[in-house]
């Protein structure tokens, strides 16, 4: 796959996600756990899906040089996009199947709500009101997968600035010696 083709595939679905988060902290901060089984903290869900919703945008609209400033890396650096497009497809497939897993799980388990909640932020809705199992495939689990793509992002991007560019610059010794093998 061309470069222009990650790039474009990545900021489309950093921005999809990050609006997913943004929107999923709307019944959150709308609720305020008033009516509902459990009493949480939920601002501090309401914080981390916003926080996680706007970094996601940011680095979806972002120019490519300043998202590669503060990776301190190269602009034309494939890795810049790729890498953390991968680690948000590992985090969004885990998340829809923990989805999947929170509505199939029999009431007799007793899941905790506040971990349950922490994992899958649309377990809410089932504990609110029982929805179809075509609602969860088609739209409960892809709404956490894109909540979770969007930590995903966070994750692959900060392992990006943590390792730093010395370790992503390929030198000529080692190209010339990739070459020859």
């Amino acid at each position: 796959m061309s470069a222009r083709a990650i790039r474009l595939t990545s900021r489309v679905c950093f921005v999809v996600c990050g609006l997913i988060s943004l929107f999923t902290g709307v019944p959150y901060l709308m609720l305020r756990g008033i009516g509902l089984p459990i009493q949480s903290e939920w601002s501090v869900f309401v914080a981390a899906l916003a926080l996680l919703g706007v970094l996601s945008l940011a680095v979806g609209v972002l120019p490519r040089s300043w998202v590669a400033r503060a990776c301190k890396g190269d602009r034309e650096d494939v890795r810049l996009f790729s890498a953390p497009l991968k680690v948000l497809c590992a985090f969004a497939a885990s998340a829809y199947l923990v989805a999947i897993f929170a509505f199939f799980a029999p009431h007799t388990w007793n899941l905790n709500p506040q971990l349950m909640l922490a994992l899958c932020p649309m377990y809410f809705v089932k504990m609110t009101i029982d929805p179809s199992p075509l609602s969860v495939y088609c739209l409960l689990a892809p709404m956490n997968a894109a909540v979770f793509g969007s930590v995903g992002i966070v994750v692959g991007y900060a392992w990006l600035v943590l390792r730093g560019p010395e370790s992503r610059r390929v030198t000529s010794d080692q190209r010339t010696a990739n070459s020859d093998i």
